[in-house]
């Protein structure tokens, strides 16, 4: 009656194993490492630089426990070591066989302090690996920052205008006026078979504009962009700024980092382990845009044009000038697609840009018709616009050029950084930093797992004061519930946070309750006059439709937090159904596998260790 088949004894024995293999690497520790990355885009890393490390390293006779090469987002060289000395040893003898002269300043290669998991090998494979630990936890910098909507409602209007004009030009549409008044386009024509020919092409190109007619003149167009339109630009600048945000990130090597939205205008970027607060801030802080404007040729002669603006322009003696652009954007920051630092013709610092498909149209056109006229790269940062490269145009290109100019070595591998990591598509402003030390870190999972343990003991020790035998394999199942549920967290791509802990310790607590309805209704089959082992299966049959009812509700409100939170809401709310998961299966899957394995094989059970069961006297006299 009670008895499980061998592919279920077996299913429980591949759980406990699976739960032991990937939990242990929670507990092996961190080694101390050193970690080799490229400083420079045009340098790579890969297994020649992962055999000139350990050459060096056997050379000097420093002695290393692991070396490979880490291929994930961000490729480097670690070598892990036995202590401290070693580790720093190590690391100055790399930074000056590989940067040599260059070690103290800026050199090809990043020669970084790290630590690694004490991790076999043989367990790396299997990809058992410590769980990512959030920025409570480990300690780190948390960045709050506040993207201007208003600014790329306005950088859409201008790219959209900039974009009409070419168009209307390539079309041979002919305009009397095409101008910007505040959030509107105003388009004047003269023949009507013009205003015609340019609303075909608005409603083939331009949908996102709502054409009106001036109330005075029919042939002058009021265009401005719909709700609907509005509303894209806002939300397609959050997500840019998003991912832009993300890939500079990776540009510090920083393991598991956070960067995601939070309400409607705003980006929070946390770095778990990062504790150089102004290198981070340099790196993320730096909300520069690049533009591509024509250069004004009539300012110096009989002044500025109107609609021209006067911009900074870095000279060749490294003093700074002056010089005017038109006010039209010909492209701007989301129509660069890559960049890499490089050596010109002229043997001087370069950066070598990739435009997108639309970006090189445009480019394309506009450089057919201004051959021979200047053409300004300018970068816009923090509201302020610098010229960092002013070339006559020598004749049409599209997707492909070269921004020259006076530049260092470190401000062209800046730059390219910039622009291959893609361009903000509005400014942004840090509005809160952070920072969290590893010893506070540590203090708050120290503090964590001292109350999840109190709390299991308290648990367990009631349970078999209670339950007895049953409580007993209440406690085991419980234990193996906690044990699947830490090696889901550490193979899941998940970050175990403070709020995490707290969702560990309320799984105890509603893994424990679907075993207390379990036995409580054992104990009523008993009080019932039911046989031991037919309370058992009655006991467990009865009680599963309360335990899934109550979980389901429960993995709901789960999934909830888990869609619409974020931040610290979103890291409580995995724990929590991941909890939900693994208490289902071991409270009832697993318990029963024990009570089976122990009490099922009696054929002649008398009696279960359950407690005392209260039965009621049918001879007592109830008086009133």
């Amino acid at each position: 009656m009670n008895r499980y088949p061998l592919w279920k004894y077996l299913l429980i024995v591949f759980a406990l194993v699976f739960g032991l293999l990937y939990t242990a690497p929670n507990f092996l520790g961190d080694a101390p490492a050193v970690q080799v990355s490229s400083a420079k885009n045009t340098v790579k890393v890969d297994t020649t630089l992962l055999t000139r490390v350990e050459q060096t390293l056997q050379q000097e006779k420093i002695a290393y426990e692991q070396a490979q090469l880490d291929t994930g987002k961000n490729v480097s060289v670690r070598v892990r070591f036995a202590d401290g000395d070693a580790q720093l040893k190590a690391r100055d003898t790399l930074n000056k066989s590989l940067n040599g002269d260059a070690a103290s300043g800026e050199g090809d290669y990043v020669v970084a302090l790290n630590l690694l998991p004490k991790v076999p090998r043989w367990m790396q494979i299997l990809h058992a690996l410590p769980m990512n630990l959030g920025l409570d936890l480990r300690g780190g910098i948390h960045f709050l920052m506040q993207v201007d909507m208003a600014e790329a409602v306005n950088k859409r209007i201008e790219s959209t205008l900039s974009s009409l004009r070419t168009d209307l030009r390539a079309e041979k549409i002919r305009y009397a006026s095409l101008r910007r008044e505040g959030a509107s386009i105003v388009l004047e024509f003269t023949q009507d078979s013009e205003l015609d020919h340019a609303r075909l092409l608005l409603g083939d190109r331009y949908r996102e504009l709502a054409a009106t007619p001036a109330a005075d003149n029919p042939l002058h167009l009021t265009l401005k962009l719909s709700p609907q339109a509005v509303k894209e630009t806002q939300e397609f600048a959050l997500e840019q700024n998003r991912v832009t945000l993300e890939k500079r990130v990776n540009q510090l090597g920083v393991s598991e980092p956070v960067v995601q939205r939070q309400g409607a205008d705003r980006i929070v970027v946390q770095l778990p382990g990062v504790q150089d607060v102004a290198e981070a801030q340099r790196l993320l802080g730096r909300t520069a845009t690049l533009e591509v404007r024509a250069v004004d040729e009539t300012a110096a002669v009989s002044g500025p044009a109107p609609g021209s603006v006067e911009y900074t322009e870095r000279l060749g003696d490294g003093s700074v000038g002056k010089i005017w652009l038109k006010g039209d954007v010909v492209i701007a920051g989301p129509h660069f697609e890559k960049a890499e630092a490089t050596i010109d013709s002229n043997q001087q610092q370069a950066v070598a840009v990739r435009l997108n498909n639309e970006g090189g149209r445009i480019m394309g056109a506009y450089t057919r018709e201004n051959v021979k006229k200047r053409m300004a790269i300018v970068l816009v940062e923090k509201g302020k616009g610098e010229v960092i490269s002013a070339a006559t145009i020598q004749g049409e290109f599209s997707n492909r050029f070269q921004i020259t100019g006076r530049f260092s070595p470190q401000e062209t591998h800046d730059l390219a950084i910039l622009i291959s990591s893609g361009a903000i598509a509005a400014p942004m402003e840090i509005i809160e930093i952070r920072a969290v030390g590893p010893s506070l870190g540590a203090e708050n999972i120290r503090q964590g797992i001292t109350s999840t343990l109190w709390g299991f003991t308290a648990i367990v020790i009631f349970m078999i004061a209670y339950y007895v035998m049953f409580g007993a394999f209440s406690a085991i199942a419980l234990s193996m519930n906690m044990l699947l549920l830490l090696a889901l967290l550490s193979l899941l791509p998940t970050t175990l946070t403070l709020p995490g802990i707290a969702a560990l310790a309320l799984a105890l607590g509603m893994a424990i309750d679907s075993n207390v309805l379990i036995n409580e209704r054992i104990r009523e089959e008993l009080r019932n006059g039911a046989t031991p082992q037919a309370a058992i299966t009655a006991g467990y049959d009865r009680a599963w439709a309360t335990i899934l009812d109550s979980n389901v509700t429960t993995l709901v409100a789960g999934l909830a937090l888990l869609i619409f939170g974020s931040g610290p809401v979103r890291g409580f709310a995995v724990v929590h159904c991941l909890g939900i998961a693994t208490s289902m299966f071991s409270a009832v899957f697993v318990s029963r596998g024990l009570v089976n394995f122990w009490y099922g094989r009696q054929k002649k059970l008398t009696a279960v260790s359950i407690g005392r069961v209260w039965k009621a006297d049918p001879t007592a006299i109830v008086k009133r």
